[in-house]
């Protein structure tokens, strides 16, 4: 085995056949091969040396899932797990077999799709005239002009606008969840107000985001939606159901 290790993208059941022409990370892209513990494989690389999120990386290993997410569930992994040999990913896989065969059942014939709220930076006219504390900033601004009053209407304008978008995204919450199987809390975003993603059947993903196009139409002026899947199902593998990492980017 290479000095750099073993890049692990995704866990899967035990024969689930690789697409043809599949890269992995590095340059040029790593060949992809797939490695079994009973039910269950993982599908890996040789590590590259010195690895780093660049842009084509990052591209490979998500066109690589999904292309596996084609022919049967997988539990995806973040960009840049590399374990030190392939006998240490087998040992993992053995040892959670019964965890990872369990989420790779809730998984199957699903996608991710994600959204994020973000405050609707093209929509003043509409709080000016619906928020009175900014409407009465922006007047006093207009009689006396300065730093100050300028500061306090930035402020206003700023915390209105985040509480709009966090209200509305709350609405899509509710409005989306019932077209999902679950709902997961990403993380903190700088500048976003919610950050959800829905697990949400093969068949069902079309019309998820048509409904979710018609929600960030019919609310632009409190909330900007912005959509991203199909995905992997990042969101919806839990720790526990994942190789120990021991190195990456």
């Amino acid at each position: 085995m290479v000095a750099d290790g073993v890049y692990v993208y995704a866990i899967l059941r035990a024969g689930t056949t690789l697409p043809k022409g599949l890269g992995g990370v590095g340059s040029p892209p790593a060949p992809v091969r797939t490695i079994g513990q009973g039910p269950l494989g993982a599908v890996v690389s040789d590590a590259p040396p010195e690895l780093r999120a660049r842009r084509r990386d990052l591209l490979a290993h998500q066109e690589l899932l999904m292309r596996l997410a084609d022919e049967g569930p997988v539990l995806p992994m973040r960009f840049g797990m590399v374990a030190p040999d392939e006998k240490t990913v087998l040992e993992q896989l053995a040892a959670a077999e019964s965890r990872h065969a369990a989420a790779l059942e809730q998984l199957a014939g699903r996608f991710e799709i994600n959204v994020k709220a973000l405050p609707a930076q093209n929509a003043l006219a509409a709080l000016v005239a619906e928020e009175k504390d900014v409407r009465r900033l922006r007047d006093a601004a207009r009689r006396r002009p300065g730093y100050e009053a300028s500061i306090r209407l930035g402020e206003a304008v700023t915390t209105a606008l985040t509480r709009r978008a966090a209200a509305a995204g709350r609405r899509m919450v509710r409005e989306l969840t019932p077209g999902a199987r679950a709902v997961a809390a990403g993380p903190t975003v700088p500048g976003c107000a919610l950050n959800m993603s829905f697990l949400v059947d093969r068949g069902d993903t079309d019309t998820f985001l048509t409904r979710a196009r018609g929600f960030a139409d019919a609310h632009r002026e409190h909330v900007e939606l912005r959509l991203a899947g199909p995905l992997p199902c990042y969101s919806f593998v839990t720790s526990e159901a994942l190789p120990v990492p021991v190195g990456g980017a």
